[in-house]
């Protein structure tokens, strides 16, 4: 049975018990049918102590023991009326009175302290035990016991009223400690209220000499019935997920303490006035009640006294709590503003910082942006460990850098901040030239010497001009000073924000163009310079928007490379000049030639994508060249190995590989003789200009000469004139590609130059 329904059958079971069967049952049978209430009450709480397993089990079987000899005293009475402990005091008088210092004790131990101490408890305990004290000898023991001109027929009834005010104190102090209670709780302070008035009761009928035969069931029956409550209390789930509290307020509370208060008074001045009138009056009748008054008062200015000791406490917690809270806010706003690598203000608190020099009235000074140069590089070769090292390091050489009220911080990754709030233009240049001299010197980071340069953009600062907006165009002098070269430092210029805006315009149209299919590819003719013959084309790409003029590779290729839509253009330019190359050279054996962006060989899957293009368009591996720029070969980390094991795989497979511009760039002896190359094309700056132009024909008589002893094929780029044709003839340059033979044209185009041909010479 669920316990609901239990506390509820056992509820109404015990009440027909007590009020109808027992009355009904005989003078003996009255007494038993009591004792059996009693044995049910204590069987019930031992099963809500298993059940529910409450908070303060010893309090409630405490309770249980009290239960149990209360449901013993009517038993033994029915029983064993005549047998006497002591003179005066019979069995059952006995196993009563015995019940009440178990009750008290378990109510004592059924309060649980919470914002209180524990004398504030034992004082209200003892100004309501006073109090109690002072009712019960005014209302009953002076009127019924020490007035009355006979002997009591059983003295230990004398003792109730006494025990009655000692429950009392501790059940108000239940309601004083607990700083909640919940209904368990309730339903044992009625239950104290429901014992109190059957003692009452019982005193009354014994003092009264009233017959108590026939008449039990206001007092026996009514202190049995209590337990009965109790034993509901037991049976209630106290848990805090299923018991609703009730708070005591703090104006019951001060109630509470009034009407003890005044209880004294009143009680006394109505002792007086009824003694005086029945001519009774005797010292004792003031001297008690007076007394117990005065302990009262001074039990009640001891509470106050401990109840502002315990605001005083509480006070200084609190006050605690709110220095430990706002200690702990201002470190979380630290962490949360500055950077936990190297301890200096992130981009959060430089913004802040910003917005407050921008709001003076005269703004001066200058951000200072800066980049280092290469640090990915490091971070790919060393670890992150290595690249958090050099961090650290960059932080600290920076920081002696710094003036009264200038900033260092670091906005994130490899960037730092430098604000200048009141430097001059000479003094800004001046100290951007500081900052690069100072990193250009070696680092020595756990057992490596690194050298890193910086680039640097600066944005003067101006009144009312935003944080993000200043934020904003020191990153394009940045990436400006990056595109110039790097190790250097360059001052906005509102253009920078005008070509930012058009490449991101340039780079939405892009997409656009993509999905429109306005792109096509144009084929630039590659021959052998001895026989003049067309033997492969070179593929280019062309935008060509409908209604508009074509829009120039210079143009958007840089668009398409930042923004990574170079993917999808390379792929579909792979894709679109082996399907139109395919027929030529089935049918004349010329080549392709196709530009590969380093983006596009740093993706895992392009060796795989370039042998697809190949098997759907029926071309030969060895009929592709993949041109590349020299930088995908020499530089390191893992994009670089990624290109390289590309290309190795490719030229595995046949295709071949081609160094595009070379010259320009690093040109390093080492990579021509050790990386994966088959084609040297040499980069049209070195033609030269006319026939006495010696030192420009000697460079290229120089790469002509270094790629025959590597056995590596060249192509001269940029053939303009017979002069230029002439001279790599004579130089032993194998190919030429210029206007000279031909400009880049639509497939057409080059259909209808293969098919003039008469000779087509594959090399």
């Amino acid at each position: 049975m669920r316990l609901p329904a239990l506390r509820l059958w056992w509820l109404i079971a015990a009440t027909l018990l007590i009020v109808v069967a027992a009355p009904a049952a005989g003078p003996r049978g009255e007494l038993i049918l009591y004792g059996l209430a009693g044995t049910g009450a204590v069987t019930a709480v031992l099963v809500g102590i298993r059940v529910n397993r409450p908070p303060r089990p010893a309090a409630w079987s405490l309770l249980a023991v009290a239960a149990g000899l209360g449901a013993a005293a009517p038993v033994a009475w029915a029983l064993a009326p005549a047998v006497l402990i002591r003179p005066g005091i019979t069995l059952y008088d006995a196993l009563f009175l015995a019940s009440y210092p178990t009750l008290a004790a378990g109510l004592a131990l059924l309060a649980e302290r919470s914002g209180t101490s524990r004398w504030a408890g034992l004082t209200e305990t003892g100004i309501v035990l006073c109090t109690g004290v002072v009712l019960a000898w005014v209302m009953l023991y002076d009127p019924y016991v020490v007035d009355r001109d006979h002997p009591l027929s059983s003295p230990a009834v004398v003792a109730y009223p006494f025990l009655d005010a000692l429950v009392t104190g501790l059940a108000i102090r239940l309601i004083v400690v607990q700083a909640r209670l919940t209904r368990p709780h309730l339903i044992v302070l009625a239950a104290t209220l429901l014992m109190v008035a059957s003692d009452v009761r019982y005193f009354l009928q014994v003092t009264r000499d009233e017959p108590i035969e026939g008449n039990l069931l206001l007092s026996v029956g009514a202190y049995l019935g209590a337990y009965v409550l109790i034993s509901i209390a037991a049976l209630h789930p106290a848990g805090p997920h299923q018991d609703r509290a009730a708070t005591v307020s703090t104006w019951r509370t001060l109630a509470l303490h009034i009407v003890l208060v005044l209880v004294g008074p009143i009680a006394t001045a109505y002792a007086l006035r009824r003694d005086a009138a029945l001519h009774e009056l005797d010292p004792a009748d003031l001297i008690v009640p007076l007394t117990l008054t005065a302990v009262v008062a001074v039990l009640l200015v001891v509470r106050m006294a401990l109840a502002t000791r315990l605001a005083e406490k509480q006070a200084a917690t609190v006050g605690r709590s709110l220095t430990e809270q706002a200690a702990l806010q201002e470190s979380m706003r630290q962490m949360a503003l500055h950077d936990g690598l190297t301890g200096l203000p992130h981009r959060g608190l430089l913004e802040e910082q910003l917005a407050l020099v921008s709001a003076a009235s005269e703004c001066r000074g200058a951000l200072l942006l800066l980049d280092l140069d290469g640090f990915k590089d490091v971070n790919d070769r060393l670890g992150h460990t290595v690249g958090d090292e050099l961090l650290l390091a960059v932080a600290d050489r920076l920081r002696p850098l710094l003036g009264p009220g200038e900033t260092l911080a670091r906005p994130g990754g490899d960037e730092f901040a430098i604000l200048l709030p009141a430097a001059g233009a000479a003094e800004v240049k001046a100290r951007a030239d500081a900052v690069l001299t100072a990193l250009r010197r070696p680092f020595d980071v756990t057992g490596h010497t690194l050298h890193v340069t910086a680039s640097i953009g600066i944005r003067r600062l101006e009144s009312r001009a935003r944080a993000d907006e200043l934020l904003s165009d020191a990153d394009l002098a940045l990436y400006a000073a990056k595109a110039a070269g790097k190790d250097r430092h360059e001052l906005f210029d509102p253009r920078l924000r005008r070509e930012q805006a058009d490449r991101i315009r340039m780079v939405e149209r892009l997409r656009e163009a993509l999905e429109a299919d306005e792109f096509t590819v144009h084929y630039q003719p590659i021959v052998a310079l001895r026989s003049g013959a067309s033997i492969g084309f070179e593929a280019l790409v062309r935008w060509t928007p409908p209604g508009q003029p074509p829009i120039g590779p210079d143009r958007f290729i840089p668009a398409a490379e930042d923004s990574g839509l170079i993917l999808q253009l390379g792929e579909w330019v792979l894709r679109r000049a082996c399907a139109e190359a395919g027929p030529w050279h089935r049918r004349y054996g010329t080549t392709i030639a196709v530009n590969v962006s380093p983006r596009q060989l740093a993706e895992p899957y392009f060796a795989d994508r370039v042998r697809q293009a190949l098997a759907d368009s029926d071309l030969p591996p060895h009929a592709l060249t993949i041109e590349i720029t020299e930088g995908v070969l020499v530089r390191s980390g893992a994009h670089a190995e990624l290109a390289l094991a590309h290309l190795t795989e490719l030229r595995a497979d046949g295709v071949r590989v081609a160094i595009d511009d070379f010259g320009t760039g690093y040109s390093s002896l080492a990579y021509l003789r050790d990386l994966p190359i088959d084609i040297l094309k040499i980069d049209k700056s070195f033609m030269p200009n006319d026939t006495s132009d010696a030192q420009q024909a000697a460079m290229v008589r120089a790469v002509v000469d270094l790629a025959r002893s590597l056995g590596l094929t060249t192509v001269a780029e940029g053939v303009e004139t017979a002069h230029h044709a002439e001279l790599l003839r004579t130089l032993g340059c194998d190919r030429g590609q210029g206007w000279l033979f031909g400009r880049p044209g639509p497939p057409a185009a080059a259909a209808l130059r293969l098919n003039a041909e008469t000779t087509v010479t594959v090399g």
